[in-house]
């Protein structure tokens, strides 16, 4: 092989070093800062309402439930015609450890002067995280596969597709014992922009071959989540 060629391949290797580190510090991050919405305890984002209502009805934990709901909704990929990526998979397991294990650690929050930091850090570093994880253009998380697949299946627009779930989810959650509050409406109203923003910031330029990934069924111009 010649240098050019060595040079090349390294350069692809540093490339998909680094868009698998962005993968797993975000899906790490993402558990991590959902973790911090609970201990905050003044609402949760859509999902995690459903997660948190059935761990209090199971007994489970929130982050086992994370991972129990995530592997039944990638089945229901398969009707949809859905192709999971790696990202996709590794969504499943590892947001749903890393909360587990950041709720193990945190101290629990009591005053409204720690509770909302908390709360305004949780959504941020959310935001950061979903920049990270998407950036890396490994495949959307199982839920939003589930909407974009709907959306496929359909014909409806994904942003009715995502409303229609979330508010089926949330209402769920609720009733069964989930946390809806402020944080709840907060995190609505922010995380797409901020995604929009960690997206640009945790951007990975194209293989030093010029070649492009496209995550499986992530279609353009579209801000998915974990």
């Amino acid at each position: 092989m010649s240098t050019q060629g060595h040079v090349t391949q390294r350069l692809t290797q540093g490339h998909l070093v680094r868009r698998l580190s962005q993968l797993y510090i975000g899906l790490t991050l993402y558990g991590v800062s959902s973790a911090m919405l609970v201990e905050a305890g003044l609402g949760l984002e859509p999902w995690n309402v459903l997660h948190q209502g059935l761990a209090e009805l199971t007994g489970l934990t929130i982050g086992v439930l994370s991972i129990i709901v995530g592997a039944a909704v990638l089945l229901l990929w398969i009707p949809l015609r859905q192709r999971p990526g790696l990202g996709t998979v590794s969504n499943v397991f590892v947001v749903g450890v890393a909360m587990d294990g950041a709720l193990a650690l945190l101290p629990e929050a009591h005053s409204l002067a720690v509770r909302i930091p908390l709360l305004v850090a949780g959504i941020l570093l959310n935001g950061a995280a979903t920049g990270l994880y998407i950036a890396a253009r490994f495949g959307p998380g199982p839920r939003d596969g589930l909407m974009t697949g709907l959306h496929r299946r359909t014909g409806r627009s994904i942003r009715l597709m995502r409303t229609a779930v979330e508010i089926a989810v949330v209402v769920t959650g609720f009733a069964l014992g989930g946390t809806v509050g402020i944080g709840t409406l907060l995190y609505a109203l922010s995380i797409g922009p901020l995604a929009q923003l960690f997206l640009r910031v945790f951007a990975v330029p194209a293989a030093s071959d010029g070649s492009t990934v496209v995550a499986t069924g992530q279609p353009r111009g579209a801000i998915l989540r974990p």
